[in-house]
């Protein structure tokens, strides 16, 4: 059995197999090694110049935590039964986002296959993950991951995690996993350690950022590229979705990104198989999705949040923070329109101009949504979209962002209005660490005008519990309104094609939006509208919405679908 490990530093490495310790071998670019008899699965750590044994950098599997040792995994062991499956299009998928540890009440891989069924008859496609990698305590979002490539030990591992992507394609939905290349959580962080990981050149929200482009960088980039290509080649992932590429520093001629998007690129052809790259950026630039060849990055789609601020303060009528940006129903129709809202115009909570157009790209390259983790963790309460408007106004957004000509994104829970918040969350075994998040998240709100106190401390256990779904509440009043209304919705998208053409009033608060042979009506005014309109009800979200002689009448937070007449 071969141990490598990159510690370009280092005068010596050693390899601790207890009972064992033995000496690596230098070899060229700071790369160490040495062939072992060993019997698998075997636990190790690195000794760089006699310090204190530390987990390997490239570790597959952590089962003991951040600070304990690394264990072998052999990845040809398992056995997929996916051979033929073939991702479906993203352009035209519905993704759904879910976070391991309160998918379910055991939190685990293998709990969250139960649930596939309820994802298949709401008609989904595509099933995003939110970070399963290494992270510090038993639970957590998995945005400060240090372990990049070792599954989670308390969501059930590298076998756990193998099972629930299989059963995915088992049961047609393709799986998308949420990978962090902009930074890595501190407790647990050893790579320093081992090289030069990190540059003090630039600084990001979290600290020190990755070091892509100075020298040494060639490895660094290597160690999270390989990092990528091992989750869809290993674990047979069908896309990746990179958190906050924004934050990710790179002078280099080629991006790193390109380079990913380029590296994915052979893979798929290896493979024989569809491969997605998903950007979280807040640039509202398009050239991450331009082709290479028209000067852009390459990747398949982003995320793109103008829509969601702009619905949410309109259902809302919040208006602190970065929602300070936005309130009418212009922006809206700018946004199922042209994609951004900003889009090179000025910015007054940015003081500065923002964004570049869409232009030639296809709308159906970004990936939109009425709730996702960020906006809805992010507040001080954790609060869902249904806990801040009427349910019949939420039902309209809906309708908005799964029938606009974007991939829509659903939360876990907002398919049936869940009651359960989604808060912010950690497990950190540093006291001083933990303390110190606490407090931070106290100070970060008051920019909304939400008070320190009504912060749940993301340290107690019960902020974790609270978020976790009620999936009993799915099949009662309300709650089973709101899913039927979404499964209708869902497969009512296949009907409609192409981009979105709006019209619109401030004064009244009312929307149409025709795409292909349908148009979507929503009036989120306070009085009923009859609103011209001829051809067939498809979709309704109140029993009291209809067709008469002079179009189609809406009540006050109402949505329709009609198709055309012709």
């Amino acid at each position: 059995m071969v141990f490598r490990v990159w510690a370009p530093g280092a005068e010596s490495v050693e390899l601790e197999l207890p009972p064992r310790r033995i000496a690596m071998n230098a070899e060229p670019m700071g790369w160490w090694s040495v062939d072992v008899d060993a019997r698998a699965p075997a636990e190790y750590a690195f000794i760089v110049d006699r310090g204190e044994p530390l987990p390997d950098p490239r570790s597959p599997w952590q089962p003991f935590g951040v600070h304990g040792a690394s264990r072998t995994v052999d990845h040809g062991a398992f056995r997929w039964t996916d051979e033929r499956w073939q991702a479906p299009p993203l352009a035209s998928g519905v993704v759904y986002e879910l976070h391991v540890g309160t998918f379910t009440p055991e939190g685990t891989f293998d709990a969250a296959i139960g649930r596939i069924p309820h994802l298949v008859d709401l008609g989904v496609t595509h099933v995003e993950v939110m970070p399963v990698n290494e992270f510090p305590g038993e639970w957590g979002w998995g945005y400060d991951g240090v372990d990049l490539y070792a599954p989670h030990h308390a969501y059930g591992g590298p076998e756990g995690l193998k099972r629930l992507v299989n059963a995915l394609h088992e049961a047609g939905l393709a799986a998308i996993l949420d990978v962090v290349y902009n930074h890595l959580g501190p407790c647990g962080n050893y790579l320093s350690n081992f090289g030069p990981y990190f540059t003090s050149t630039v600084r990001t929200p979290w600290g020190d950022a990755i070091n892509f482009s100075e020298a040494g960088s060639d490895e660094v980039r290597e160690f999270f590229l390989g990092n990528a290509l091992m989750w869809l080649r290993d674990y047979h992932f069908d896309g990746l979705r990179l958190d906050a590429v924004h934050a990710i520093v790179d002078t280099s001629a080629v991006h790193v990104l390109e380079e990913l998007a380029d590296r994915v690129e052979e893979l798929e052809r290896e493979m024989g198989r569809h491969l997605v790259l998903i950007a979280e950026s807040d640039l509202n630039d398009s050239r991450l999705i331009r082709p290479r060849e028209l000067g852009g990055y390459g990747l398949d789609a982003q995320w793109s949040d103008d829509l969601h601020h702009a619905l949410h303060t309109i259902l809302t009528g919040e208006r602190g923070g970065y929602y300070a940006d936005f309130g009418c129903m212009r922006q809206l129709a700018k946004a199922l329109e042209t994609g951004f809202v900003y889009d090179g115009c000025y910015s007054e909570y940015r003081g500065r101009r923002h964004g570049r157009p869409l232009g030639e790209v296809a709308k159906s390259k970004l990936v939109t949504s009425l709730q996702n983790h960020d906006q809805v963790g992010n507040r001080a309460a954790g609060e869902r979209i249904s806990a801040l408007a009427p349910a019949e106004r939420v039902k309209a957004g809906a309708a908005l962002i799964l029938l606009a000509p974007f991939v829509p994104m659903v939360f876990q829970g907002e398919e049936w209005a869940a009651s359960t918040p989604f808060l912010y969350f950690t497990d950190h075994i540093d006291p001083a660490l933990g303390r110190m998040v606490s407090e931070g998240r106290k100070n970060e709100f008051r920019a909304f005008g939400w008070e320190p106190e009504s912060v749940p401390d993301p340290q107690e256990f019960a902020t974790f519990q609270r978020s976790k779904l009620d999936w009993d509440e799915r099949e009662r009043g309300a709650h089973r309104d709101v899913l039927r209304w979404y499964r209708e919705l869902i497969a009512l998208r296949r009907r409609l094609r192409g981009d979105a053409r709006v019209e619109f009033s401030e004064a009244e608060r009312w929307l149409r939006m025709d795409r292909g042979g349908a148009s979507v009506f929503v009036n989120l005014g306070d009085r009923p509208r009859t609103l011209p309109a001829k051809g067939r009800l498809l979709a309704a979200s109140r029993p009291d919405v209809e067709m008469s002689g002079n179009g189609l009448v809406l009540p006050a937070d109402s949505a329709a679908v009609v198709e055309k007449a012709g």
